[in-house]
Parts: structure tokens; sequence; C-alpha cells
């Protein structure tokens, strides 16, 4: 029964890789430490408005065979470029943020904070090439299946130390949550400026649809048929539902240990790891210190590795799709190579030239997200309602009110953030 559970799981559970990253070991935590509890319900609720687009990259695969890139395709090459140039736009500072956080862990588990006595945001810098130089070793040689192989230990380690921590301080609470008296106020701008960082992210950009599927597509080929609809609904689900509640646990672990105490969360990558790491050693004690490091390390890394796989990867399908007799004479090899040199390229251009710290880096790249959410969730509606879908996967009347309920939301709270700005 188990083997027969774990052998559905697969795409879901890479989406889950790729989005407990920056939105919850880093923007989760910190809405806790600075907010308590009261950002809890957001974590809901985000997660209900933005549902039935991640939902989507799934269901078109089950429904067609093909990755969502297709359905964008049948409603005009306009879509395509839409996406396409929205993904270039941000990929760079997304790939940025997220290896930076990387670079942080790994700078503070190996003592590396003052290397050769450069500058914090200098070492950050190198580690985040040095990482970079990895990711594109293993996505060059093939390598990257191994890490795919082991994402469901990943996840499941992290998950199990995160419950443990949130229990262990439950049961034992330091008192600081009844100390703090800041809350969200929604009439002053520094916290919706904040909430529109948070929300971001949460549970990831909405361009992780389309990788989804892309995977979904992927994983049929492998196995030789296509997955049904009930079995690619429920591997997404159990990621989705999954990283809701990460995030609502690293949320908790922020506001049981940070809130009230004082101590603001440091804005250099190094200095906040050791922060949060810290919180498990006060929850579980010395020895959850190792276990709790490789798991963030190696969830973090894995992110990075699957972001830097995912840029280069929609491109190229996207670049077929528009222009198929300049490049299907190409090798699909050849381009993904080509545009994995670019955003690596891109990427530390931003780290060495343009990185003031890591909680800017952080700030920007989820606030993109937060504005372009609209955008792609529109182009998920049209392609999922498309005609040509066969009624037995096509979403009912109850799914399209509520996507577009949740697109009047998203499209509301981006005009109102660009306004405040």
């Amino acid at each position: 029964m188990t083997s027969n559970f774990l052998s559905k799981l697969g795409p879901g559970l890479l989406y889950a890789g790729a989005a407990v990253g920056v939105s919850h070991l880093v923007q989760s935590t910190r809405a806790g430490g600075m907010y308590g509890f009261d950002l809890l319900i957001a974590i809901v609720i985000i997660h209900l408005i933005k549902y039935p687009f991640f939902e989507f990259g799934p269901r078109y695969t089950a429904a067609t065979g093909r990755n969502i890139l297709h359905g964008y395709q049948k409603l005009g090459s306009w879509a395509i470029w839409v996406y396409l140039l929205m993904t270039i736009a941000t990929m760079f500072i997304v790939q940025a943020a997220v290896t930076v956080v990387t670079a942080g862990l790994f700078t503070h588990i190996f003592g590396l904070e003052e290397l050769g006595g450069h500058a914090p945001q200098l070492v950050a810098a190198i580690i985040s090439s040095l990482i970079l130089i990895i990711c594109f070793t293993l996505l060059a040689s093939g390598h990257y299946v191994l890490l795919d192989r082991l994402i469901k230990i990943i996840i499941l380690v992290l998950s199990v130390t995160s419950i443990a921590a949130v229990i262990a301080l439950l049961l034992d609470n330091p008192g600081n949550y009844s100390k703090g008296d800041t809350h969200i106020e929604m009439m002053n701008v520094a916290h919706l400026l904040f909430l529109a960082t948070f929300l971001g992210w949460m549970p990831a950009p909405v361009e992780i649809s389309v990788w989804h599927s892309v995977w979904s597509e992927s994983k049929n080929e492998n196995e030789g048929k296509t997955a049904s609809l009930k079995d690619a609904l429920f591997d997404f689900r159990v990621g989705f539902i999954g990283t809701a509640f990460l995030a609502m646990c690293f949320l908790t672990l922020g506001a049981l240990v940070m809130y009230g105490s004082g101590v603001e969360f440091a804005p250099g990558g190094a200095a906040f790891a050791e922060q949060l790491l810290d919180m498990y050693k006060q929850a579980l004690g010395d020895w959850a210190y190792p276990i709790v490091a490789v798991a963030a390390l190696t969830t973090m890394f894995s992110t990075t590795l699957t972001l830097l796989d995912a840029f280069p990867r929609t491109i190229s399908m996207s670049l077929e799709l528009i222009s198929p007799l300049r490049f299907q004479h190409r090798t699909n090899n050849s381009t993904y190579m080509s545009w994995l040199l670019v955003t690596i390229a891109g990427t530390l251009s931003l780290l060495f030239f343009f990185m003031p710290s890591m909680s800017d880096m952080v700030k920007v790249a989820t606030v993109i997200a937060f504005v372009a959410a609209p955008v792609l969730a529109s182009l998920n509606t049209l392609a999922m309602f498309d005609k040509s879908i066969p009624m037995p996967y096509r979403p009912g009347k109850l799914m399209l009110i509520w996507c577009i309920a949740g697109l009047i939301a998203l499209s509301s709270c981006s005009v109102g953030y660009l306004w405040l700005m």
C-alpha cells in the first residue's frame, strides 16, 4: 500500500521541492517573527486564491498529454510571447534570490563567513558562483536525476524536523509570543508592502504551474502512458497541501521564538541562516542541528537546481512553439544549454554588481512575482477552459467562478501594490 502511494507521487513532490524554499524558510519565518500569528490566515487565503491556477498545470497535461505551453499556443502566439517575456524579465532576479539564500546557509554551516577577509556580500557572491557551477555541472551531465530521486527524502526530513520543532515549542513555550505587541495593520503602508512580499511567493510563483505541467509530461513519457486525472490531481494536492502546512509550521516557528523577543532577523544570508538553525536547536536541542542543517541546505539547493533547470527548459520549449521552423533544426539540448549559460551569466551579474543584501534581493523577487501573478493566472485559465479540452477534463462552473474571484483578488492586489509604491 505504501509503495502504491509513493508511486503516485512525482511531479507534485518536484513542485513541493521548488516551492519550499525562500517563501517558507525565509518569508514565512520572518512573518511569524515580525507579526506573530497574524498572517497565519493569510497563508490559507492565498493558497485558496491561487489553487485553481496551480492545479491547471497537471490537469491540462492529464487532459491532453501535452504541457500547458501548448495550451498557450492554442490561444495564439501572443500568449507564448507574454509568458516568454515575463520569464526572461524575472528569471535573473528570481534565480539570484534563491541562490543567495542557499549560499547563506552554505556559508554559515561550513563557517565561511569571513572567507579570505572579504566583505560578507562578496563572500555571498563567491559562494553563489560555486553553487551555480555545481548546478551547471549536474544539469549538463544529467546527474540531477539523482537529486530528483532524493527529493522525497529531503522533503520528508525537513517536514518531520519542522513539525517536531513546532510541537516541542508549543509544549515548552518560551513565552516570547505573549510579549509581542506588533500586529499587521491594513492602513500601514509598510505593513502592506511586507504583505505583498510575503504573498508574492506563497506558496510559489504562478509560473511553477507551467513547470509542473512540463514535469508531468516528462513523467508520462518516461512511463509510456498518460497519468489519469485522478492520479495527477492526487499527486498535485499532496504537494500543494503539504507546502501550505509547512508554511504554517515555519510561521509558527518564527512566532514562538522571535516574536516579541526584541531580536530582528538579519538581512544577510549567513546571519539569517544562523538565526533559523538556532530556532531548531532551541526547540529540539543540539542533536537536531546537523539533521536540520542538511535538510535546509539540501532543500534550498534542490530549489536552486530546479529553477536553474526550469527557466532554460521552458524558454527553449516556448521558442520552439513560436518558431518551429527556426528551432526544430537545432537539438533541444543546444537551445537549452545556451539559455542555461545565459541564466547563469545574468544571475552572476546581479550577484556581483547589484546585490545590496539577501533581504533586498528576496523582496524584489517576491514583489515581481506578486505583480505578475494575475497575468499568468489568466493564461492558465484561458488555456484550461479552451474548447479543445475534452469535457470530462474541463473544470466546471464552480471552478470558473473560483477562477474569476481569484483573478479579481490577484489583480486588485497588484494594482493596489503599484499604487502604494
